[in-house]
């Protein structure tokens, strides 16, 4: 899907995400959840994309545009993560980071778009909780024995 076409998309689901604060779609093996959160007077726009073996997350800020785009992923044969700018130049740490704990957090491989900006920290700690709680209540997170809920 081109950005033209995530764009549409995410459009969409802010319409029907006007009914309501919280929406989850479940269509076979694929689980669609869209939420906002109002953090320091900044709306943050959230999308999740659970995937059978991949999560891809979106996290907007006061806008619908797509921003850095990343790639995480555990590595072997020592499960460290690997994380790589797809889209929207060479990597800072803001969206970096939070796909590499993602991946962490999950097990899975994570594609993170993001468009917080890099001079805020705080707005970025705030973005990075609200998701990681998000993903502990839909079991999406490896539990403690290791293994993924789902």
């Amino acid at each position: 899907m081109d950005s033209e076409g995530l764009e549409k998309e995410i459009e969409e689901l802010k319409l029907q995400e006007k009914k309501g604060d919280v929406h989850a779609y479940a269509q076979g093996q694929l689980q669609i959840t869209s939420f906002s959160e109002l953090v320091n007077d900044v709306c943050l726009h959230f999308q999740i994309i659970r995937f059978p073996k991949q999560i891809y997350v979106w996290i907007g800020y006061n806008s619908v545009k797509l921003g850095h785009m990343y790639a995480a992923a555990p590595t072997r044969p020592n499960n460290v993560v690997s994380v790589t700018s797809i889209l929207g130049g060479a990597s800072d740490n803001t969206g970096s980071g939070i796909a590499h704990r993602l991946v962490l957090k999950t097990g899975l491989n994570i594609i993170l778009a993001c468009n917080i900006p890099k001079n805020s920290p705080m707005l970025q700690t705030e973005a990075e909780k609200i998701l990681i709680q998000k993903l502990i209540s839909l079991g999406y997170t490896k539990s403690r024995l290791g293994g993924t809920t789902l």
